[in-house]
């Protein structure tokens, strides 16, 4: 199980090295039944879990009992986790903190409900940072999540629990969820697929009326391109989002003429690391001899957009340790909050007279984006502006300052979409000399998740990614 760092739980029971949508079918074939997946999802997640830590709270005997239950959804009660800031009848919320003292939930959360309605059976919540405010999944309150492909690394954040237990093999599935990237970025570090869909297409977290854009979206990771279709074409069955065109069932067919700009530089005009460029252009190679048309651009995105926006985060942090921390929880504790949130609220302060043209402009940036892509169909970048960090690079005891710079070179491109709201997938496209996950994202116009899925597919079946399996 454990050589050179690795970590895989992937073996010869009713798992196997199935996808959600393969384990669905031999449920409703008769061929496995969801006691049994249940049952060994649960081996798997006690084998690997002491090396991973991506479990906030275990709900193992209940999973057992709602495994013999019949389940309406598509996935027929294939396992998953709930990322830990979601309510989850029966179990404690901590949202990854020490200020929150763990209290038991009455209810399923709205997005919580939506992906069990699914056809999900959950085995309890997988790990975040505090209030998933930073890239990577290190918290006070449980410490290190550890990356599947080396243990060294991080998980990215701040999804990185779900995502090392579906890189892992111990589900094929985890809910996920993406402020500034945070589906993609752990995505990414683990080797998975991760979509950040069209704002609406799952009814999202809400922010204040006066932010300039919801940047909070939530998904899934996984780890092959049908089931993240297939989770969202039963999201859109259930709760369709009319204002957009249908995702549909997965198509088996594809366009050959897409036209992709592809950038590789932040909105400073400051280039990527070397490996990630080169990724990005190997993908560009095998999208043109798909018949695809490609374009290489420089950053079209104004030079403030990561000030403005990092100034936004500043304020949901402020947001949080003000208001949003005692809606969690009476018991709510400020005290107890770790460096970085607290960096983020003193530079809140000290900055709060830029904040009205930050917002004003982040408004407008909806309009930029959508007027960028009107020559294009689909925008390629690397997800992310490095390779995965080591534990400890944004870990809660790195001073505020320096995770500041850090985080700033690290997230150049994932945070455009969370603005427009626009739809964006990242893919494991490569690997690292450290032989970890490289991915690259691809973007597209609101409402194209359709667009988006069909050319992950092509990709997927003309590619070769490496797995734990």
């Amino acid at each position: 199980m454990d050589s050179h760092n690795k970590i895989s739980a992937f073996r010869d029971d009713s798992l196997g090295n199935d996808d959600t949508v393969g384990l669905a079918e031999k449920i409703k074939k008769g061929d496995l039944n969801p006691q049994t997946i249940t049952q060994d999802a649960i081996e798997r997640a006690q084998q690997v879990n002491p090396h991973l830590n991506a479990i906030a709270v275990e709900d193992f005997d209940s999973a057992l009992e709602r495994s013999k239950e019949s389940f309406s959804g598509v996935f027929q009660g294939v396992p998953t986790f709930i990322k830990d800031t979601d309510q989850v009848h029966g179990l404690p919320i901590y949202f990854g903190s020490r200020t929150l003292p763990g209290d038991i939930s009455s209810k399923y959360s709205k997005t919580a409900k939506q992906v069990l309605a699914t056809g999900l059976n959950h085995l309890g919540t997988s790990t975040t940072p505090e209030f998933g405010l930073t890239g990577t999944t290190e918290s006070l309150r449980f410490g290190a999540t550890r990356n599947p492909w080396n243990t060294g690394y991080s998980t990215g954040g701040s999804s990185g629990g779900s995502s090392a237990l579906v890189a892992a093999g111990v589900i094929p599935i985890a809910h996920a969820n993406d402020g500034a990237g945070s589906i993609r970025i752990p995505a990414s570090c683990c080797g998975l697929v991760g979509l950040k869909a069209s704002r609406g297409r799952i009814k999202d977290k809400e922010v204040p009326g006066y932010f300039p854009a919801n940047i909070l979206h939530d998904g899934v990771v996984t780890r092959t391109v049908r089931d993240t279709w297939a989770f969202h074409t039963s999201i859109e069955q259930n709760n369709p989002a009319k204002e957009y065109p249908p995702i549909g069932e997965i198509s088996e067919t594809y366009r050959s003429d897409l036209r992709i700009a592809v950038l590789t530089e932040n909105c400073h005009g400051n280039q990527s690391d070397d490996v990630l460029v080169e990724a990005v252009h190997d993908v560009a190679k095998k999208c043109e001899s798909l018949g695809h048309n490609i374009e290489m651009i420089s950053n079209p995105f104004y030079k403030k957009f990561d000030s403005d926006f990092w100034l936004l985060w500043t304020h949901l942090a402020f947001f949080l340790r003000y208001g949003g921390g005692k809606e969690f929880s009476s018991n709510f504790d400020a005290s107890q909050l770790e460096q970085w949130p607290q960096y983020l609220v003193n530079h809140h302060w000290k900055n709060l007279h830029k904040l009205p043209i930050a917002f004003w402009r982040l408004r407008k940036f909806a309009s930029d984006y959508e007027k960028l892509l009107e020559g294009f169909d689909i925008l390629l970048t690397p997800t992310l502006g490095t390779t995965p960090p080591k534990i400890g690079f944004f870990g809660p005891e790195v001073d505020g300052e320096t995770h500041w710079h850090r985080i700033n070179e690290y997230l150049p491109f994932t945070k455009y979409q969370n603005i427009s709201g626009a739809p964006a997938i990242t893919l494991p496209c490569s690997t690292d000399s450290e032989d970890l996950p490289i991915g690259i994202q691809f973007a597209s116009r609101l409402g194209e998740d359709r667009l988006l899925l069909e050319l992950s597919k092509q990709l997927e079946e003309a590619s070769t990614w490496k797995s734990l399996a």
